[in-house]
């Protein structure tokens, strides 16, 4: 079974975890707002409404609101065992937690302390999903590799994946755990979304070619793909843009001048419109659509954001939808070695030889 095949023959909205058995929502609640843009009373009525509605996959991070976040999941946990027990709990550890020169990276020195920790932190005895937040240039691949190996003997994880990896990292980790007959990662979680496609380049055939179940985030580009946003109209207000408009890779001036920026809102504001949903729910279903996707992860400061994202579930885009959104969204390469011309010259045709 494929990362993006169901676990049965009628539609639904659970996956398998990649390669893994594993069976998750086809929606993730990311949880980097809790403790920082969410309170803690916000935060746990978030994850009850994520409950509710059949979700079942929790992803957070160490250094999420400085450890806030795993701690908050942790105390929902505690006070809600029956629910707790069928959900599957994602964390990621890479980045530093204090000040120390080994508190960071992906050494075994440094992801014992911060396995450790957040086991701690959710008040669990072992964590399903364990990812390495960032490639670390630093720290011989093999001796991460084998630290993941041995935690998943010890039964302090289920599973390992990798965030933020190019292409050849990915690779290169796979055939690595091969060689050595460790086990091997189930998922990765790279920024993708109708606004960044750069991915299908290298890193999703990648993925499809090793099993690896993608789980996206940043799915609505920062709010872009939301429709709240209008052309030449700087935001304003409580949006991530309007508190901060120069937002890292998100950035108000540099989208706004793209052209392509607005014909693909324009595009998905068009089928959002004829389906009577929001444009997010439409950009989560596509994205929900494209190969090798596990599970897109959802970031909500409310219940009432969660709830329209989770709706994108039942939305259906027929092919002509689809292929509207896929040809206006097209990712922006020169011809070589990702541009057309360059692909047909590398594709053999028995017809015509080389």
């Amino acid at each position: 079974m494929s990362a993006s095949q169901t676990p049965d023959t009628g539609r639904t909205p659970y996956r398998t975890l990649g390669r893994s058995g594993a069976v998750v929502f086809a929606q993730a609640l990311g949880t980097m707002t809790f403790g920082a843009e969410a309170d803690e009373p916000t935060s746990h009525a978030i994850v009850d409404a994520y409950v509710e509605a059949g979700g079942n996959f929790i992803d957070t991070a160490d250094v999420y609101s400085a450890g806030a976040s795993e701690e908050i999941i942790g105390r929902w946990l505690a006070t809600h065992p029956t629910d707790a027990s069928q959900l599957v709990i994602a964390t990621k550890g890479r980045f530093p937690m204090g000040a120390g020169p080994n508190d960071v990276g992906t050494s075994r020195r440094h992801l014992r302390t911060a396995l450790d920790d957040s086991l701690r932190r959710l008040g669990v005895d072992h964590i399903d999903l364990y990812q390495l937040h960032a490639w670390d240039a630093l720290t011989p691949l093999d001796e991460t590799l084998r630290f993941l190996d041995d935690a998943i003997v010890q039964g302090k994880i289920g599973y390992y994946g990798f965030s933020n990896f190019t292409g050849w990292q990915l690779t290169k980790a796979i055939m690595l755990a091969e060689q050595h007959g460790w086990s091997r990662a189930v998922t990765l979680q790279p920024q993708y979304n109708l606004l960044v496609r750069g991915i299908e380049h290298e890193i999703v055939p990648a993925s499809l070619d090793a099993g690896i179940g993608l789980l996206p985030w940043s799915p609505l580009g920062g709010g872009w793909l939301s429709g709240k946003y209008r052309r030449d109209v700087p935001p304003t207000g409580m949006t991530r843009l309007g508190e901060n408009p120069e937002r890292g890779m998100e950035a108000w001036q540099q989208r706004n001048a793209n052209e392509r920026t607005w014909q693909v809102i324009d595009t998905l504001t068009g089928i959002a419109d004829a389906h009577g949903v929001s444009p997010s729910q439409v950009a989560l279903a596509w994205l929900s659509a494209q190969p090798a996707v596990t599970s897109v992860i959802l970031g909500a400061r409310s219940v009432e954001q969660l709830r329209d994202n989770m709706g994108a579930v039942a939305l259906e885009l027929d092919d002509e939808q689809l292929a509207s959104l896929t040809a206006v969204s097209a990712p922006q390469t020169e011809d070589y070695p990702y541009g057309q011309p360059a692909v047909a010259q590398r594709h053999r045709k028995i017809e015509g030889g080389r």
